[in-house]
C-alpha cells in the first residue's frame, strides 16, 4: 500500500525506482549492495517488512530476519555509499501503558514479536548508520493490500453484526498522506526518530463505525468487544497514539484529521 503511494507521490517531482519483494531480498546484503551500486540513489525509503502481527508469533525467525537483519543490511550499505536511509517503523514498539500520546523520547517496550523485531531493527539501523531517519507510523490503510478498512467493508457485505475491539486506541493513517509526509522527510533529509500519523485518534470499534457511516453502509451493527474476547495470538498495546509535534515542527506540515482522510479515501473508491 505505502510503496505504491510513495512511487506515485514522489514520482511527481523526483526520479523514483520502486522495487518489490521479488526483485530484491533485503536479508541478502550482497544483493542489496549490488542493487544500490547499480541504482546509486540519493535516498532510500525502506517500507519492506514482515507485518503479520499474529504470524510473527509463529514465524519469529523470519520476522527478525526481515525486520531487523534486513534493515541492518540496508543501513550498512547506505553508510558505505552515502545514501540517506528512511526506515519505517511502528507504534507497536510501545507497550501501550502510557496515558497520553507517545513521543519520540519515550522508551519502547514492545509486547509481541512483531514490535520487538521492529524495535531491534531501529536499534541496528542507528548503530550502523547514525544519520538514519526512523519514521514510526500506525494503523495504515490505502490502495491495495490487506487493511482494516477493506476488511470491515468486506465483512459488512456478508454480515449484519460485526464484533470489533474497543479497548485499543490509535491513529488511523492514510498511506497517501504518509507518502506526502515521507516526501517532506526525504527532501529535508531529516535525521533521528519521527512520529507521523493522521491527526486525532479512536478505537478500532470507533474506526469501524466511521467506515460504515462514511461509506453509507446501513443495516450493519458494530458490537464492541475486548481484546481478551478476540483472543488473538499476539499481545497489542492498548494505547498506541503517537505525538507528531516534532515532525510538524521540523517540516511545517500537519497531516489532516483521520476522519477527513478516511472520507477522501472512501469517496475516491480506491479501496475497491
Amino acid at each position: 500500500m505505502l510503496g505504491s503511494d510513495l512511487v506515485d507521490v514522489l514520482g511527481m517531482k523526483h526520479s523514483v525506482i520502486g522495487v518489490d519483494i521479488d526483485e530484491i531480498d533485503i536479508t541478502d546484503r550482497q544483493a542489496v549492495q549490488d542493487r544500490m551500486a547499480a541504482w546509486s540513489p540519493d535516498v532510500l525509503i525502506n517500507v519492506a517488512a514482515f507485518t503479520d502481527v499474529d504470524g510473527s508469533e509463529k514465524e519469529q525467525e523470519l520476522a527478525f530476519r526481515v525486520n531487523s537483519d534486513g534493515v541492518e543490511n540496508l543501513a550498512l550499505v547506505c553508510r558505505a555509499m552515502g545514501i540517506h536511509l528512511i526506515q519505517l517503523s511502528t507504534d507497536y514498539v510501545f507497550d501501550g501503558k502510557k496515558q497520553g500520546a507517545y513521543g519520540e523520547a519515550d522508551r519502547p517496550n514492545p509486547l509481541g514479536v512483531y514490535g520487538k523485531s521492529k524495535w531491534e531493527g531501529e536499534r541496528k539501523a542507528r548503530r550502523a548508520l547514525p544519520e538514519v531517519c526512523i519514521v514510526r507510523t500506525a494503523w495504515l490503510y490505502g490502495m491495495g493490500g490487506r487493511n482494516f478498512v477493506r476488511a470491515i467493508l468486506d465483512q459488512a457485505e456478508r454480515k449484519t453484526v460485526l464484533r470489533v475491539v474497543h479497548d485499543q486506541k490509535g491513529s488511523p493513517t492514510s498511506t497517501r498522506d504518509l507518502a506526502r509526509a515521507l516526501q517532506a522527510v526525504a527532501e529535508k533529509r531529516l535525521v533521528g526518530i519521527y512520529h507521523v500519523t493522521n491527526q486525532g485518534f479512536c478505537t478500532w470499534f470507533e474506526f469501524a463505525g466511521k467506515i460504515l457511516e462514511l461509506s453509507g453502509k446501513s443495516g450493519v451493527e458494530v458490537v464492541p468487544i475486548s481484546t481478551a474476547e478476540l483472543g488473538r495470538p499476539a499481545m497489542r498495546p492498548a494505547n498506541s497514539v503517537l505525538d507528531c509535534m516534532k515532525f510538524q515542527r521540523d517540516t511545517g506540515m500537519i497531516l489532516r484529521d483521520w476522519k477527513d482522510a478516511l472520507g477522501s479515501y472512501l469517496l475516491s473508491g480506491r479501496y475497491s
